[in-house]
């Protein structure tokens, strides 16, 4: 097996989230890779076929991607990443914006947080199994101790 060129660390915004950060920058670092950072943002999808909805003020998407951005910089920083290979991306699906990250950029290995709780039981969490089954390369799923 060759060694990793690009490595993805798919970060979400929990309290453990940065021990999984740790955990990519090491591998980057191993195999003289570029790591980058990408965060989703799933987009809401809101159907105004029923009359009795009421109408909604405008979603403040804008502020909900800055914030995110935010975070995902103090993230970046705390880590010694460089800007310029941090993504905040809005998607239908955290699975989604994962993929299509990972596609566009070239990345060879995806890493992301696994709480297990979801999907297989006690192995890996929704995301990371759907992440897991639709990627283009390598994927490791970072065990997040509770």
């Amino acid at each position: 097996m060759s060694a990793y060129q690009h490595v993805l660390w798919a970060a979400d915004f929990a309290p453990e989230a940065l021990a999984v950060g740790v955990r990519a920058k090491d591998i980057a670092e191993r195999n003289g890779a570029r790591l980058s950072l990408v965060h989703v943002v799933e987009e809401i999808n809101i159907s105004m076929g029923y009359e009795l909805v009421p109408v909604l003020p405008e979603m403040p998407a804008d502020s909900i991607l800055r914030e995110a951005q935010d975070a995902l910089a103090l993230m970046a920083a705390e880590l010694g990443i460089d800007g310029g290979n941090r993504w905040v991306v809005s998607s239908l699906s955290t699975k989604a914006g994962i993929l299509e990250t990972a596609t566009n950029h070239h990345v060879d290995l995806i890493v992301v947080g696994s709480h297990g709780r979801h999907g297989l039981a006690l192995l890996l969490g929704s995301t990371a199994n759907a992440v897991l089954h639709g990627a283009p390369c390598d994927v490791l799923a970072v065990r997040i101790q509770p």
